[in-house]
């Protein structure tokens, strides 16, 4: 099992990179209206990098798609890890979480589709589903011993969790046209990755190298190329001891700094820069927001709360301990902050679509701050101390 520091170390790290997240967001919005909009969104689309082998993109693309892989990366490596041996590897534990996750992903879908399925905004059913991890265990860390341990594990467990279901549906729905060749050639380097772990190879570098060559093919297979970097992290080999940290453990601790504190707030910067104009709010009001809005706001703390409960009747899973349904309340609100993957999906989504992204921004925005709201006071205002 993970030890307790581990977790200390990772609520402390996830509290200080989401006010950095925070204060990235403010920066955009402000620059975003201000003079210097144009300046900025000039410099995102200032292209980088060489012809000579497809590689000269814009500065968002290269964010978007090149550094959020490493983002996958560390998502995929924190998955696998849980599924060997973190709170994914025992049923009873992981039960829990799971259902959590599933209804907090069908029901928000589900809120969207009704909202939108005869509309041109159909294609963003996936935006409500997802959670996101450092907005959520920030502002769940802000409360420090108001929660028990156990309520902090289980939302990080049930954010990982969507995750994963986040990086399926990326892979499975948001795919336009496939080059069989490029993906074949993913399909050999994945292998040779494989033979490797299976060899013994614990050098990350031989694992790295790789990689890189596999985002380039991934990238121009027609799959988004941050999917690369969970095939990776599925790869790298880890050992369940508590004496030696394994590859694995390795890779995760050297990139939680870099993606929480340079890498997610650089897709913060360039993603949330939104020009508020009239316009916008004008047709604010319509089935993209409503279905945006509902879904993370009410879809997320419905779900989860509706699919736990029903495993805990079945006697499959039992609440986090320490915790009543007051407390998976609070959290399932918590777990409706959606933002970065909430984004990213609207922008597979709607690519080229400027201003419907925007309106999709705005209510992703919207519904995250009314969650968090609602999720803190609920946790912050319980009747009595917890233990833990």
């Amino acid at each position: 099992m993970i030890s307790s520091n581990y977790f200390q170390d990772f609520f402390h790290n996830s509290k200080s990179s989401g006010i950095v997240l925070i204060v990235f967001v403010a920066v955009s919005l402000l620059i975003a209206n201000s003079p210097l909009s144009l300046s900025f969104q000039n410099l995102l689309d200032t292209k980088i990098g060489t012809e000579i082998f497809h590689l000269d993109y814009s500065v968002s693309v290269w964010i978007n798609d090149g550094l959020m892989a490493i983002f996958f990366l560390l998502v995929g490596l924190e998955i696998k890890r849980e599924l060997l041996e973190g709170e994914l590897s025992d049923i009873k534990k992981a039960s829990l979480p799971i259902f959590g996750a599933i209804g907090g992903m069908l029901i928000p879908a589900l809120i969207y589709v009704v909202l939108n399925h005869n509309t041109d905004f159909k294609n963003g059913w996936a935006i409500p589903m997802a959670t996101d991890i450092a907005f959520s265990l920030a502002i769940i860390s802000l409360l420090g011993k108001s929660v028990p341990a156990s309520l902090k594990i289980f939302l990080s467990a049930l954010a990982i969790v969507d995750d994963l279901g986040a990086i399926i549906v990326i892979a499975l729905f948001y795919t336009d046209s496939i080059d069989w060749v490029s993906l074949g050639i993913c399909g050999g380097i994945t292998m040779l990755l494989v033979i490797l772990n299976k060899s013994g190879v614990k050098n990350l570098l031989f694992y790295i190298i790789p990689g890189l060559f596999l985002w380039y093919f991934m990238h121009h297979s027609g799959i988004h190329a941050t999917i690369s970097g969970v095939i990776l992290a599925f790869t790298i080999p880890t050992n369940i001891s508590e004496t030696e940290p394994s590859p694995l453990e390795k890779l995760e601790q050297k990139l939680h700094i870099p993606v929480s504190f340079l890498i997610m707030p650089l897709f913060a910067l360039a993603n949330t820069n939104i020009t508020f104009q009239k316009e916008i709010f004008e047709g604010f009001i319509n089935p993209l927001s409503l279905g945006i809005i509902g879904g993370l706001f009410v879809g997320k703390v419905l779900g989860i709360n509706l699919f736990s409960l029903v495993a805990i009747k079945l006697k499959w899973s039992d609440l986090p301990a320490f915790s009543g349904w007051r407390e998976m309340i609070g959290v399932g609100f918590l777990a409706g902050i959606g933002f970065t993957m909430s984004i990213f999906v609207s922008l597979l989504a709607f690519p080229d679509e400027v201003e419907i992204q925007n309106i999709s921004k705005i209510s992703i925005l919207i519904a995250s701050v009314l969650s968090g709201i609602v999720g803190y006071f609920i946790l912050k205002t319980k009747k009595k101390p917890l233990n833990n």
